[in-house]
């Protein structure tokens, strides 16, 4: 039996605010080739498949094709509910679906009651565990700890309970941190008293585990596997490789993986130094046309930095200052008795720049104070008179 391990798709996410909804679609595309080319019996989908609980109405149709185009495929196809996910939401119809071939896992009373498949060495027991949260399961659960890893034991002894009664080889999903996974920045936090974490261990004996929530593709175990997000949410992924495990289960277990890599709509550059090298320097003329998380080292902030910045890399989107040698400037501290709001303004940007606004910025600024303070010991600003004179 073949199977694809996919997951975190985060439908409706944006990448600082550029929108990701034509890529997560080309993705789509991606997977469904997957499955033909590669002739995938059963697409497993290991949460987040939306960005949150209550998802845009373009994320929500983009979703829908994804599940009808499966659907239609040679392939079966278990979803399950990740932390983003509203669990009600992504599992209504699921009664429905089952009867097309896709099965959607999302609530705690479905956890041991497995999908069932077979091919030429016998049957095959997929366990879909949607994201259990330990105060949701707590109590119904008569769980010992208010941990991940108290819930997930208890989903995982009622996984062994089932297949006890089976000759079956075993595919669970979860969605979870398990310890060795490394994370980026793009998933959400879900410790819950200080803990998230899972041991691997708690999956021992299953003879293929499809893992969601980190966002880049992992071997914990031959068996225990992150396929990632399908694309890149964090700038933190910039080295990632993302894709979908592509699992071949014989007989006794799992034979082959291999990671069929996505399409990569635009990719990552962080780039680090002074504005002038940015600017000039002829290594990264491959970064022109990527997404660009900038860091400049200049003793000052440059002027008008961002916009010098797109005019070579039009795609940045992250700015940063970090001064070389240093964690950066203090915060001044303007004298201000006996000073007009103006005038501290103007004392604040030429420490913390090391030079003077321009006299538009002064001019600007000076608008800024009359427009929204009223206040009396204000710059006075210079009005035009009858014949084009400055006035009071």
């Amino acid at each position: 039996m073949r199977l694809l391990h996919t997951s975190d798709w985060h439908l409706g996410r944006s990448f600082h605010r550029e929108g990701m909804l034509t890529h997560q679609a080309a993705f789509v595309d991606h997977l469904l080739d997957v499955v033909e080319r590669e002739r995938v019996d059963l697409v497993l989908v290991a949460g987040d498949v939306y960005d949150r609980a209550l998802p845009p109405v373009d994320a929500v149709a983009l979703a829908d094709e994804a599940l009808a185009r499966l659907a239609a495929s040679r392939a079966r196809v278990v979803v399950t509910s990740g932390n983003h996910d509203s669990a009600r939401r992504l599992g209504f119809g699921s009664r429905l679906a089952d009867a097309a071939g896709v099965h959607l896992r999302t609530t705690p009373d479905t956890v041991g009651a497995p999908v069932l498949l077979e091919d030429e060495h016998g049957a095959v027991a997929v366990h879909g565990l949607p994201y259990l949260d330990p105060d949701a399961v707590r109590e119904s659960w008569s769980l010992p700890a208010r941990s991940h890893e108290a819930a997930l034991t208890e989903a995982v002894r009622r996984v062994r309970a089932d297949l006890a009664g089976r000759r079956a080889r075993s595919v669970v999903l979860a969605h979870a941190f398990v310890a060795g996974g490394e994370p980026s920045e793009s998933e959400r936090d879900i410790a819950v008293g200080g803990v998230d974490r899972v041991p691997t261990s708690v999956f021992a004996g299953f003879d293929y585990v499809a893992l969601g929530h980190l966002h880049g593709p992992q071997v914990l175990a031959p068996h225990v596997r992150y396929s990632g997000s399908p694309l890149a949410y964090s700038f933190s992924e910039a080295d990632h490789v993302k894709g979908s495990w592509l699992v071949e289960l014989g007989a006794d277990g799992v034979t082959s993986a291999e990671l069929v890599e996505a399409p990569v709509p635009r990719r990552l550059a962080r780039l680090r130094g002074t504005l002038a090298e940015l600017l000039g320097d002829p290594r990264h003329t491959a970064a022109e046309q990527s997404w660009v998380q900038a860091t400049v080292t200049d003793a000052a902030r440059p002027a008008q930095a961002m916009e010098r910045l797109r005019r070579r890399f039009p795609h940045t989107l992250v700015l940063a200052l970090e001064p070389a040698g240093g964690a950066g400037p203090d915060v001044p501290r303007a004298r201000t008795e006996g000073r007009s709001d103006h005038e501290v303004a103007l004392d604040f940007v030429a420490d913390l720049r090391g030079g003077p606004a321009s006299e538009a910025e002064a001019a600007l600024l000076r608008l800024a104070f009359e427009s929204c303070c009223g206040d009396r010991d204000q710059d006075p600003v210079p009005r035009p008179g009858p014949e084009g004179a400055g006035a009071a």
